[in-house]
């Protein structure tokens, strides 16, 4: 006769312990679709914003994105290559917006905040970004934005 090879040892997890951690995923999400529901604004408020600059986005047919300052027309930047954090932010907006039946026409809003921080702000959906959200290096993107001047035709 062989011997049986010993069962692989199951550890126990104490019922209470178990009981206990549902309780708290429970209470969790419970809390947090009570003060969603309730309408409760939890986010800290912004700063005041101490430079604004509108910009439109225009994909060109190079698959480059054309960065054009509404008022004068002019190109500000061209944005080639990946660029996956613009493009990301970008293609979330006009998804908003289609989704909302508007065009692109109206430009973005781009807000430097007093305490350094940056949104980008659709005034069409009213929807926010906040940039810095992101890292300092994908915000630094939207950053050289805010101030760069025209390019040379």
């Amino acid at each position: 006769m062989s011997a049986r090879p010993a069962a692989p040892h199951d550890p126990m997890i104490p019922r209470g312990a178990i009981v206990a951690m549902g309780a708290i995923a429970l209470f969790a999400f419970v809390a947090a679709g009570a003060v969603r529901l309730s309408g409760v604004d939890v986010r800290e408020p912004d700063a005041a914003a101490v430079e604004t600059r509108a910009l439109r986005f225009e994909d060109l047919p190079d698959g480059s994105i054309a960065v054009i300052d509404p008022r004068s027309g002019t190109r500000i930047e061209t944005v080639s290559g990946e660029q996956g954090f613009l493009r990301g932010v970008l293609r979330g907006l006009a998804r908003e917006r289609k989704r909302n039946e508007l065009g692109s026409e109206q430009p973005f809003e781009l807000i430097g905040r007093a305490d350094g921080r940056l949104t980008l702000r659709d005034p069409a959906t009213g929807r926010l970004v906040d940039l810095e959200s992101f890292g300092p290096t994908n915000a630094a993107v939207f950053a050289r934005l805010l101030t760069a001047a025209p390019q040379r035709p």
